[in-house]
């Protein structure tokens, strides 16, 4: 499944979810041991073209859309050209809070595997986390390595 992100729709949707979900209880979804998110297609260092095809890869739990509770499921954030997870502005607090929804935290909630991102030419950094019904990362959180890739 292919999206094209619309940002109006995609950050209304976001507000919206992100104003039901934010009572929830913080990180307290589990994750199997050894359950990993990774970029399929793409490898720290790579040099592509734009549009950029990304496409969300997931071992040892399985994908559900944003609020379906399902034991061992959760959907993509894909984070664009910020901090690994944990080294943002809220640091380690960021593993307990529902993701953000802007251009820097991309949501599929939908349960989405795979988008086309349009990066202007340059060098971005990518990462994928895996979140609750709730936006909210595993405990412990699924998240992939952060990889920097040159738009040409």
């Amino acid at each position: 499944m292919i999206a094209r992100l619309h940002w109006p729709a995609v950050l209304m949707a976001a507000m919206l979810l992100g104003a039901t979900a934010a009572s929830a209880s913080a990180g307290e979804t589990p994750s199997p041991g050894g359950a990993r998110v990774y970029f399929v297609n793409l490898d720290d260092g790579d040099t592509v073209t734009g549009p950029v095809t990304v496409v969300f890869g997931l071992t040892g739990m399985g994908v559900a859309p944003a609020g379906v509770e399902a034991e061992n499921t959760g959907h993509h954030h894909l984070l664009v050209d910020r901090p690994a997870l944990g080294e943002g502005p809220d640091g380690a607090e960021e593993f307990d809070l529902n993701l953000p929804a802007d251009e820097h935290h991309l949501h599929f909630g939908k349960g989405q595997t795979e988008m086309v991102l349009e990066l202007a030419p340059g060098t971005h950094t990518l990462q994928l986390v895996l979140g609750d019904h709730n936006h909210i990362p595993h405990d412990p959180p699924v998240v992939s390595q952060r990889i920097t890739i040159t738009v040409e």
